[in-house]
């Protein structure tokens, strides 16, 4: 059983308060997925995010497929992080964790994503050719359309997205 990591970090002009308002808002998980996934919420985006809250949506991340996705977000420290996990959908684990943390002229958001393919040795072997780069692309998505929502932060940190 091969477990994946994808850790992407991003840095931006902003205080915690503002970047834990967008995060902590469900609904703004469709303005940072690309439109071509057909993201919809189907229920559960109604509040703030909370512990033991279900998000159901459909996304199409691949020819047109629709995916059912279940997530609970599992644990939330305000203002500094919070865990989602699918409980229902495409992959055969998904543990995705948020970090904010204040740094000099604004925040670091830190995504560290622990996950698994389906399919034993034929999701090991279609990971490297389907799934990290679609990963790849949807975090680098997120990255630019948080910069065109709040700019860039002048630091000698990049923005980094990195597979382990």
């Amino acid at each position: 059983m091969k477990i994946y990591t994808l850790k992407a970090k991003q840095n931006l002009p902003i205080s915690i308060d503002e970047a834990w308002e967008f995060l902590s808002d469900p609904k703004n998980l469709k303005t940072i997925t690309p439109d071509y996934m057909g993201f919809n919420i189907l229920s559960g985006a109604d509040r703030k995010m909370y512990p033991g809250q279900i998000i159901q949506y459909i996304v199409t991340p691949v020819a047109g497929i629709k995916n059912k996705w279940v997530t609970e977000i599992t644990h939330v420290r305000d203002k500094q992080y919070f865990v989602d996990e699918q409980r229902f959908g495409p992959y055969a684990l998904w543990h995705h964790k948020h970090f904010i943390k204040k740094i000099p002229g604004g925040v670091e958001m830190e995504d560290i994503i622990d996950y698994k393919i389906p399919f034993g040795i034929l999701g090991q072997l279609i990971h490297p050719i389907l799934i990290k780069p679609k990963l790849k692309e949807i975090f680098k998505y997120r990255e630019k359309k948080l910069i065109e929502i709040f700019g860039t932060l002048d630091t000698n940190t990049t923005n980094s997205i990195v597979f382990a």
